[in-house]
């Protein structure tokens, strides 16, 4: 069972950056599907952007297209989301995990989440 650790959130004004990182502890994630999520106050929790094991393929929700950026470094056991032009409405807690491919359905278990705050 994959055990997931997320890093990199933080306090960001509109418009600025940030870079979150995705590793896992116990077992390495290179042979999955990788996907990060988010989950803002009262809301549901929903899909940022998936990248296929081999890091050829990847896709993002609409929301956050031409935005962000997925990518992975399998020999750093490493999936990473670059976030740029970040919104007020990007707050939330994100979350990686094994997902399916290409329906980029998350399965498996979850780690803390890392808190993104975008406010001025």
């Amino acid at each position: 069972q994959l055990q997931f650790v997320e890093s990199g959130g933080g306090l960001v004004q509109p418009g600025g950056s940030l870079r979150l990182s995705c590793t896992t502890s116990g077992s390495t994630l290179n042979y999955y599907p990788i996907g990060w999520f988010r989950q803002a106050p009262g809301k549901e929790r929903e899909r940022v952007s998936c990248i296929h094991a081999g890091g050829s393929s990847t896709s993002y929700a609409d929301s956050v297209k031409g935005r962000f950026t997925i990518s992975r470094d399998n020999t750093k056991n490493t999936v990473v989301l670059e976030m740029n032009g970040l919104k007020p409405e990007d707050t939330a807690v994100y979350y990686c995990a094994r997902t399916t491919w290409p329906r980029c359905a998350s399965f498996g278990s979850w780690g803390q989440g890392t808190q993104v705050t975008v406010s001025s």
